[in-house]
């Protein structure tokens, strides 16, 4: 079974992390078939490094030249540090030379910034993408250690993307010849192709990144267009919960999901997978398996086009924390034509994505969870509209395939959920899920009522 392999932040926060990264690779490589191809690495950041890097951005926008240029001189004896315990002699040597090269180039644009105290997209981009660079180098470093032949490959002459800094978009049919003709070659060698996540080019070679959370998108970007028999996101979790663990204690490992289930929970608030991931996977039908990397031995979470929970239970649950309330009043709606249209116009025109939305005769009730652009919205909503806003709610999302057989489910959340005032209820057309919008003061509550009904003991 040929694999793309995606460690994240806390899989490479430090020599030790690196290290048992390695031992992982060194097992998927032993377990191979002799017609399987070495898999290719796709890295985070080391934990904490791109948060680090957009302060320093900040700083620089802000012309705080010293403050920036000190946060990148830490970062750089941290990955000195780091580099130092994986490598020994030339090779060391080597991996120093390289990362100093990074971070003496990231340096010097940081300086420009501050003297013009502009940070554009592009800029913005240029900086945060040298996290993923340095980290690709430094994983690569700790398999050839270990006797792993490894090849780093910079993922910017791989990953083609149109030109929207900060967010991009792949061209998969480019990013296809690319992979095929730079790290297909690798595999054929029986080597490890390493590639940073999270970073991309335009055609032209200018330097653009997909999001944040976006190298879990890159590796099933490369996954899909190199082929792979499944794609792999190692984590510091046992795989995808039945409920975020920080608000309900001791939740589940779900064992196999579906994509349209994956989606709906990564969309409305599970962290353990992007959004994004499973879109190349999807239109390649691509297993995604989620992984504890500081546990190995454990199976995780299996994500594949069809899957049902064999118990008829729902799958899990999921929140979404600080969501705005627009409520859009008209007695122009009833019984006319257009008037969704129109409002919903102005949303696209404010380029703000909508999460829930229920209507009545005269009104729309709308969650949103940017607010950076809401007082233009509410602005051109009132040209023909009362419209009021309500602040500090939150999304509670039950997800399940089971929802669409066992009509019993949805009035059991409902139930688990008395007492609570549900500001709005919907279910969406593929009956997949059943969404609460409430008060945030509330969601410990409902999650605690709503995993106890659906995943406490029997």
């Amino acid at each position: 079974m040929t694999v793309a392999m995606k460690f994240g932040g806390t899989s490479v926060a430090d020599a030790d992390a690196m290290n048992r990264l390695a031992s992982i690779v060194e097992r998927q490589l032993k377990s191979q078939g002799a017609a399987d191809r070495p898999p290719v690495v796709v890295v985070s950041a080391l934990g904490g490094v791109t948060d680090r890097l957009a302060e320093t951005a900040r700083l620089a926008e802000e012309g705080q030249a010293d403050r920036a240029v000190a946060n990148l001189h830490a970062l750089l004896e941290r990955h000195l540090g780091v580099a130092s315990a994986l490598a020994s002699g030339a090779a060391a040597t080597a991996l120093g030379a390289d990362i100093k090269r990074e971070f003496d180039e990231l340096i010097g644009l940081v300086h420009a910034l501050a003297v013009l105290r502009e940070v554009s997209p592009r800029s913005h981009d240029a900086v945060l993408a040298a996290g993923e660079v340095v980290s690709s180098r430094m994983v690569t470093a700790a398999l050839s250690n270990r006797g792993i032949g490894a090849v780093w490959t910079d993922a910017r002459a791989v990953v083609v993307t149109d030109a929207e800094h900060t967010a991009a978009a792949p061209d998969m049919a480019a990013t296809r010849e690319r992979a095929t003709a730079l790290l297909a070659p690798v595999a054929a060698r029986g080597e490890v192709a390493v590639v940073g996540g999270f970073v991309g080019a335009t055609p032209n070679g200018i330097t653009t990144t997909l999001g944040r959370g976006g190298s879990d998108y890159s590796a099933a970007i490369l996954g899909a267009c190199l082929g792979v028999d499944e794609i792999q996101i190692w984590t510091d979790v046992d795989g995808m919960l039945t409920a975020d663990p920080r608000i309900v204690s001791s939740p589940g490992v779900v064992p196999q999901l579906s994509f349209a289930e994956a989606s709906e929970l990564a969309y409305f608030g599970a962290k353990v997978l992007h959004p994004s991931t499973i879109l190349p996977a999807v239109s390649k039908n691509i297993p995604v398996r989620i992984l504890n990397s500081r546990s190995p031995e454990k199976p995780g979470t299996l994500i594949t086009a069809d899957a049902r929970q064999a118990d008829g239970r729902l799958t899990a649950i999921a929140c979404k924390r600080d969501v705005t309330v627009v409520d859009i009043t008209s007695t122009r709606m009833l019984m006319a034509h257009g008037f969704l249209r129109r409002l919903f116009e102005v949303f696209e025109r404010f380029r703000t994505a909508v999460d829930v939305v229920t209507t009545s005769e005269v009104s729309v009730s709308i969650t949103i969870d940017d607010v950076r652009r809401l007082d233009g919205i509410v602005e051109n909503l009132r040209h023909f509209a009362e419209v009021s806003i309500e602040k500090e709610m939150a999304i509670v999302c039950v997800v399940g395939e089971n929802l669409r057989l066992d009509a019993t489910l949805f009035s059991r959340a409902v139930t688990a959920l008395d007492r609570l005032p549900l500001r709005l209820v919907s279910q969406a057309a593929s009956r997949r899920n059943i969404t609460f919008v409430l008060r945030d003061s509330d969601v410990v509550n409902a999650m605690t009522r709503l995993h106890a009904q659906f995943f406490g003991p029997r």
